[in-house]
Order: C-alpha cells, then sequence, then structure tokens
C-alpha cells in the first residue's frame, strides 16, 4: 500500500485553507507554505487563516508553517499545490529543491498561461515528474461550503489507482466523500473550461437573462466541454459525473463562484480591469479563455461559448451582442 508520507500544502488561499483543515484533521501535522511571513504571525496569533475561511480554526501546533518554498519542498513528501495557476510558474522558479521523488497533488483549477498546459502536464515536461506520481483533486467544491462541513463529493485522478485511493484517506470524512479516477488530464481541463462557462453564465447574467436561457447555456456547455475531452483525451468517461457535470454546474450557478461573479461583472458592463480590481481574487477562467483559444486554434473543435467568452473579455466586442449571437446558434 501507498504511502503517502509528509503532506504539505503549497498556497494560503480559500480552497488551500479547506484542503488543509481536510488533511490536518487525519495527519495531525502539515506542513504548509505561505507566501507572506505577516501572514504566518497572523495565522499563529488568531488559530485561522487571517484572509481566508476564517471560520475554520487550526491548531497551530499541528502546522509547520513556512515562507520559503525550498525548505517545505525538501521536507515534506507528498506535495498539494493549491495556487492560481498564473503564480504557479513564477513560484516554481524559486525552488532550489527536486520535485523528483514527491508525490504531486494539484488542486488548481486553472492553465498556465503562456504555456498553455494544466499543471499535471507542466509538472510532468518541465520538471519530469512521472505521470504516476501526478494526481488531481476534482469536484464541485466552494471552499466556502466546505468549512462550512456542507456534503461534498470529491473526486482524486492519478495514474496509479492505488495512489489516488491512498490520498483519498487524507481527505475522506462524515462530510466529505471521495472517488478515485485515473483520467487526470481530463479532469484537468474540465475544470479549466467550466471556469470559462462560469464567466459565460455571469455575463447573462449581468444582462439579465433569465434561468430557463441559463439552462440551455449550461446543457450547450456540457456538450462543448465534452467534445473538447473526446477530441483530446479520448477514454471511457461519463461526462455527466459531478467531477464533470457537478463541477460545471456549480461553478456557473453558485453564489461563492469568482469566475460567474467576474463575469456577471462583465455583463452589467464593467471593464475588465475593473472587475479585475474590485474582486481583489483571482477569476481563473480570464487566462484560461486565452489559453484554451489558443489550444483549440491547433483542434479546430466546435466551441461557440469559449469563442464568445473569448471575444468579449479579449476582443471586447459588447456582450449584448456577443450573447444575442451565440443565443441564436443554441438549440
Amino acid at each position: 500500500m501507498f504511502n503517502v508520507g509528509k503532506t504539505a500544502i503549497i498556497g494560503d488561499g480559500s480552497w488551500a485553507t479547506a484542503i488543509a483543515k481536510m488533511i490536518v484533521s487525519h495527519t495531525h501535522h502539515i506542513g504548509w507554505y505561505v507566501r507572506r511571513p505577516d501572514r504566518i504571525e497572523d495565522f499563529r496569533r488568531l488559530g485561522h487563516n487571517p484572509v481566508y475561511l476564517s471560520n475554520a480554526r487550526f491548531d497551530v501546533s499541528e502546522i509547520y508553517f513556512s515562507d520559503d518554498i525550498t525548505e517545505i519542498v525538501d521536507h515534506y513528501d507528498t506535495l498539494v499545490f493549491v495556487t492560481p495557476s498564473t503564480y504557479l510558474k513564477g513560484l516554481l522558479k524559486n525552488l532550489k529543491a527536486p520535485l523528483k521523488g514527491k508525490f504531486i497533488v494539484t488542486a488548481i483549477k486553472g492553465i498556465i498561461p503562456d504555456e498553455n498546459l494544466v499543471c499535471s502536464e507542466y509538472f510532468h515536461r518541465t520538471y519530469g515528474i512521472p505521470y504516476n506520481d501526478l494526481a488531481c483533486i476534482g469536484g464541485p467544491s466552494h471552499a466556502e461550503e466546505v468549512a462550512l462541513r456542507c456534503l461534498t463529493y470529491l473526486t482524486v485522478a492519478c495514474g496509479d489507482r492505488e495512489k489516488a485511493k491512498a490520498f483519498t484517506e487524507l481527505l475522506n470524512s462524515d462530510f466529505i466523500r471521495t472517488k478515485i479516477s485515473t483520467d487526470v488530464m481530463g479532469i484537468e481541463y474540465s475544470s479549466v473550461l467550466k471556469n470559462i462557462y462560469a464567466i459565460a453564465a455571469g455575463i447573462c447574467n449581468g444582462l439579465q437573462y433569465g434561468d430557463n436561457f441559463q439552462a440551455v447555456l449550461m446543457s450547450n456547455a456540457v456538450q462543448e466541454m465534452n467534445r473538447f475531452l473526446t477530441a483530446t483525451y479520448p477514454c471511457d468517461r461519463c461526462i455527466y459525473d459531478s467531477v464533470y457535470l457537478g463541477d460545471l454546474l456549480v461553478t456557473g450557478y453558485s453564489k461563492f463562484s469568482r469566475n460567474r461573479t467576474f463575469g456577471t461583472m462583465i455583463g452589467k458592463g464593467y471593464s475588465v480591469k475593473r472587475a479585475q480590481i474590485e474582486m481583489e481574487m483571482v477569476a481563473e477562467g480570464y487566462y484560461g479563455t486565452k489559453s484554451m483559444k489558443e489550444i483549440n486554434a491547433h483542434m479546430r473543435i466546435k466551441m461557440l461559448i469559449l469563442d464568445a467568452v473569448y471575444d468579449i473579455l479579449y476582443n471586447r466586442i459588447d456582450p449584448k451582442t456577443e450573447i444575442k449571437l451565440l443565443a441564436d446558434v443554441f438549440r
């Protein structure tokens, strides 16, 4: 049986905090990379993350905090990366310890800008990490609800099913249910796409399209997602599983969704820059839209929703005009 060993969290946002809470309740010790020393001091003093999920309380004696990424990587066996995808490349450039030999889990629902790679593929190509030492966490899972102990279903994917199963043991609880998969790439790309579709849902919300149209949008979105995954990473998957369709629905509809919130602001007439400043949080779908558009320029898959969101965000096409055109081709 695979032993996950000592586990560390890389990142200090809301989802990182929720995952840390799940894991430390089983292991009673985690390493935790937090970029800013002042945040570490506040965390130790308050007993909770000073910025995110303040209702999630921790016994800080069970946590080894460090603002040195090299120290954390050097001393821990399983590394759970939970940073925005836009920051991952820069963070790893500061790393002076080897990643080979580590079990790497990505809980990042985004894509590496400029590289146009999902995180597991980036780790594999850039750092030579074997696919069987790479895993991802997927599924409909807003951190805010996890912190409130709401019933949540997660999927852990890894090419090595034994390793995926072993890692689920760090997450399971009376309110966290888990299953395993081998579809790492499919789950990661679906996580990128659902953020884009959530921006589309938000734009429509900002334009005051009703629930009827939102349902049509989501049904077309899951078909578009399925076309992409089938063409690029074919395998025996069911697109209606919670890790694909469920994550799409919760991100498209929930009040906790950053990407829906961002899209709503765009639909109401905010510029991209103003929406980003006012949110003060990263909407992964903004960067994912550009990357997926560039990827699909080579694939040439029919992706009308992706094209519409790209035109609105990057070509500054009027949202009313673009969504009207999109609505006219839906059935």
